[in-house]
């Protein structure tokens, strides 16, 4: 079987996780970012060549399979699409970008140029979000009536410090780096969305970010459910909860933790899970926490899909619903 041959785009701190998953799969032969300390540091750790803008890397490396792009929100976009004009296979970290038009464009240049185009989504491997989704799937819980989903971070002021993070051209808002995982979870589990209302204000991170901290979100689904996200960074200190409860015809259910990592309750008809695996821990950034580390799952259908052995378990087109409705919450928001 093949080696697979990678390249990733933008060494910050998720790049890590990306290239201890290809060092245990493929090879990673090359890393390029603008910062020169941050491609040569991490190009020495892995064995890899270091580039210091995507140009050179696309014309350089053409022995190449796919490359990994890890660059800010709103880069994902132009870098992916330039990789796929470049003729290789792309894995984009989430959001897939930030506006539905990019999002679309680079969905029409992976189909035209014949290549595979990867979106992370890895809170759908997470073993309690697993087995709601099989049981949804089995209609165990029949038809679902409502539910509520609540995201409560802590991302204090030395999170964005000297960053990109916190600005609207690169970052995006809150619920594209912090929470775009939980709003995947809302589409693939529940349907697409019918309507949208929300409120959304900055109360503690004036001057430090330009865009909400807190948001209060109404959703109506095409299947008719309803739904409420309450969101937040402000948790005092720490993460405090991320959690999706269900109410429905032939069940309640709760998958709770920080990070949608538990399931808290259940209350099935004629049905109950258990046995479920402990699951990876949450990714670790020192300083905050992010969503539970499922990178190699990731990882293993990439290489599966590339050998021809399974279909893509996140399609692009579906990391595509996700920047709709993100946008549609942020278009149609009042602003506190």
């Amino acid at each position: 079987m093949a080696l697979i041959r990678f390249a990733i785009i933008g060494c910050g701190r998720i790049a890590q996780r990306h290239a201890e998953q290809i060092c245990k799969r493929g090879k990673l032969v090359a890393v390029c970012d603008v910062i020169h300390e941050k491609a040569s540091s991490m190009a020495e750790m892995y064995g890899a060549r270091a580039y210091y803008n995507i140009t050179d890397l696309l014309f350089k490396e053409s022995n190449l399979d796919i490359i990994v792009v890890c660059t800010p929100n709103g880069l994902h976009a132009q870098h992916s699409i330039q990789s796929l004009q470049a003729g290789f296979h792309v894995l984009c970290e989430k959001p897939m970008a930030l506006h539905a038009k990019d999002a679309a464009e680079m969905i029409a240049v992976a189909r035209k140029s014949g290549r595979q185009l990867f979106v992370v989504k890895q809170n759908r491997y997470n073993p309690p979000v697993v087995a709601v989704k099989k049981a949804l799937d089995e209609n165990r819980l029949g038809k679902v009536f409502s539910l509520q989903l609540n995201c409560f971070w802590n991302r204090d002021a030395s999170y964005y410090k000297n960053s990109w993070k916190g600005t609207r051209e690169l970052d995006g808002g809150t619920l594209y780096t912090q929470f775009s995982h939980f709003i995947d979870l809302l589409y693939w589990m529940i349907g697409d969305i019918k309507e949208v209302h929300a409120v959304l204000a900055n109360y503690a991170h004036q001057q430090i970010i330009e865009f909400e901290d807190t948001g209060s979100v109404l959703l109506q689904f095409e299947n008719g459910a309803t739904g409420t996200m309450n969101y937040t960074v402000n948790s005092y200190s720490k993460n405090m909860e991320g959690s999706l409860t269900l109410f429905a015809e032939k069940g309640t259910v709760k998958i709770g933790g920080q990070y949608l990592n538990e399931l808290e309750y259940q209350d099935i008809k004629d049905y109950r899970i258990d046995n479920l695996p402990a699951g990876n821990i949450a990714n670790n950034y020192g300083t905050y926490v992010g969503s539970m580390s499922n990178h190699d799952k990731v990882y293993d259908n990439v290489l599966d899909v590339l050998h021809d052995r399974a279909p893509i378990t996140t399609p692009a087109e579906e990391g595509l619903k996700t920047v709709e409705i993100i946008e549609r919450i942020y278009q149609t928001a009042t602003r506190l």
